[in-house]
């Protein structure tokens, strides 16, 4: 295993700076993890939100009273005078996207059974004005309710018989099945970030192993050695799988550990299938660039260019939903694309049947494709190079 222990040290040679990188990416990406799963945590409660309003009440009557009241449970009261022109201002500017004018004599022609109705003016299209209508309209039919039943229709006991009806509220909980429950926020952020640094780090050292046995002076010693060359190419490639398998173990342990509640799971089994297929992927393309560069100072310059490259238009560091179609066109001829991919199909999953996970698995086969086209490349790249020499 001459040739397996030399490709070894070599690796050693290189772990300063693949260190740097793996460092920064345990920096950046739990900095970032973090940050994201604390802005998208999913809500298991429902908050009602407040709708800023505007009431201009022309009569002040103990119906009216209520209805402000009422209305004060989904909306916070701006004032502003009756003038068009502020209400114009006061619309334009959003600063209060419905506007209630109670008329003059509205109890009145209300409790005598006349169509009475109330004066609105709203932002066009305001999806918010329509929880205020419908309060509205709520406590208004309790009311008429009460007065018509009650005897003598007594307008006191009515409101406060409808102020008991509104006040009832029910707790509305989103919740899934224990067994469907899922939250992995964290595991995709850190996966999908893995990307840069798992590519990163493999193409410094399977670069570095392959331009120091391309050397011709090199070459020219290992053709005169005891070992064959088929041998010798098994050990160089067991050695490159034995990097690559060590580079993804140390990355995937980082997100086990930080997220260990919720490693336990269906989801971060294929989280873990999926970087191990791309890592192959990695180590395919590594080895095509190790088999393509010339010079030791020219490896780092290429990392960069293609991780980040690859990472900003696969997905990686914006999110797929945000990226245009023509760009997202373009990544899904790199690897990455299809790997960042079957992470969000994979984060997103409850129920793992065939019908859910094919799109994952046909993914990891693209991915893989890509791996075994890499790898055809440099073969012939490296076959080409023998014959020229």
């Amino acid at each position: 295993m001459q040739v397996f222990k030399l490709s070894l040290k070599i690796f050693k040679k290189s772990i300063p700076m693949m260190a740097i990188y793996l460092c920064v990416f345990l920096m950046v990406s739990m900095i970032m993890t973090f940050s994201m799963t604390k802005d998208t945590k999913q809500e298991t409660s429902f908050n009602r939100s407040k709708t800023p309003v505007a009431v201009i009440a022309e009569e002040n009557t103990p119906l009216t009273e209520g209805l402000i009241e009422e209305l004060s449970k989904s909306a916070y009261f701006m004032e502003i005078k009756d003038d068009p022109n502020e209400i114009q201002d006061t619309l334009y500017y959003r600063f209060a996207t419905y506007i209630l004018r109670i008329p003059e004599g509205f109890t009145e022609g209300f409790l005598n059974g006349e169509e009475v109705s109330l004066e609105k003016t709203t932002v066009p299209d305001s999806f918010s004005s329509v929880y205020i209508d419908m309060a509205i309209e709520k406590y208004l039919n309790a009311v008429r309710l009460y007065v018509k039943y009650l005897e003598g229709g007594d307008l006191e006991q009515a409101l406060e018989y409808a102020k008991k009806d509104m006040d009832k509220e029910s707790d509305v909980v989103f919740s899934t099945p224990e067994e469907e429950r899922t939250d992995q926020t964290y595991a995709n952020y850190f996966f999908n970030y893995m990307t840069y640094s798992l590519f990163s780090v493999m193409i410094l050292g399977i670069s570095a192993l392959m331009l120091t046995f391309n050397d011709s002076n090199i070459k020219r010693r290992n053709a005169c050695a005891p070992v064959p060359g088929f041998r010798a190419n098994i050990q160089l490639f067991l050695s490159i799988l034995f990097f690559t398998f060590v580079t993804w173990l140390i990355m995937v342990a980082f997100c086990v550990l930080f997220n260990l509640r919720d490693s336990m799971s269906k989801n971060m089994l294929y989280f873990l299938l999926n970087s191990a297929v791309f890592a192959v992927t990695g180590a395919g393309t590594s080895f095509l660039i190790g088999s393509l560069v010339k010079s030791k100072d020219a490896i780092p310059a290429v990392s960069n260019i293609v991780t980040i490259g690859i990472s900003f238009i696969s997905g990686v560091f914006v999110p797929q939903d945000l990226i245009g179609t023509g760009v997202l066109r373009l990544a899904s001829f790199t690897p990455a694309y299809w790997y960042v991919r079957g992470n969000n199909i994979i984060a997103g999953l409850s129920k793992f049947t065939f019908e859910s996970l094919e799109p994952v698995f046909n993914g990891m086969l693209i991915q893989l494709g890509f791996a075994v086209a890499f790898l055809g490349i440099a073969l012939v790249t490296s076959k080409k190079r023998r014959y020229e020499a």
